[in-house]
């Protein structure tokens, strides 16, 4: 990770060149340095020579598939932040690559904006992970992780232990895609009916959400997964 001082390096990868070159000067605009790279071959030798903060991946390239990037730097035991650039209608290629162990995704086409809010989660993740605090608070939430004490306003909320392990998997991951065949694996041991990851998340819902009906910290990605809202 670079200093506080030095410009956040994003390497992006993608082979249109109209994608590279939006990106380019949009996050140039915002004060990232940028790489770029088409194929995957490239791209590897781009993170060797530039070690970059954040990757923006392209699922489609020509010489290897993005999932095979992920895959490869993930078993290599980098924890670099991989932000996949998907088309819409590919549900299918968004879960794989979480499950290969991407922090988030885009949907093309896509705002900068939108871009910039998911390489700030994915950094913020990592930081988390790097040195977690013992108290974990976002909005009216606070859980105290070495007490296991949940609190809403600062009124004590209850939970059962499979409440908690759930809550306590996505403060792990806060801001972070979570499929639901990770949650599962992670809470339940075992890949069983995603209906009881719904029925949970909704009791959780109502425990902890102002309005659980309109919900502002745990948030649905629809057909993928969830996501707990990170610190501001």
């Amino acid at each position: 990770m670079s200093t506080p001082s030095a410009p956040l390096r994003i390497l992006v990868v993608d082979d249109e060149p109209a994608i590279r070159r939006f990106l380019r000067t949009s996050l140039t605009a915002q004060g990232y340095q940028i790489f770029e790279a088409e194929t995957a071959k490239a791209a590897l030798e781009a993170m060797r020579r530039n070690a970059p903060d954040v990757l923006v991946l392209d699922l489609g390239l020509p010489d290897r598939d993005g999932f095979e990037v992920i895959q490869e730097l993930r078993g290599a035991g980098s924890a670099l932040p991989i932000i996949v650039l998907s088309s819409r209608s590919d549900e299918v290629g968004k879960v794989r690559a979480l499950d290969l162990g991407a922090d988030d995704y885009v949907t093309k086409p896509f705002g900068v904006d939108e871009l910039l809010a998911r390489v700030r989660a994915a950094l913020r993740h990592r930081l988390q992970q790097q040195g977690e605090h013992p108290i974990f608070r976002v909005r009216d939430l606070a859980v105290d992780l070495v007490r296991r004490i949940v609190t809403v306003k600062d009124a004590e909320v209850k939970l059962t232990p499979r409440e908690y392990d759930l809550l306590r998997l996505l403060v792990a991951h806060a801001g972070k895609v979570l499929t639901h065949k990770f949650i599962l694996r992670e809470v339940w041991g075992t890949e069983t009916d995603v209906q009881y990851l719904r029925i949970y998340i909704r009791t959780l819902r109502q425990k902890i959400e102002a309005n659980p009906d309109q919900p502002g910290l745990i948030q649905t990605e629809q057909g993928v997964g969830y996501r707990l809202r990170a610190p501001d």
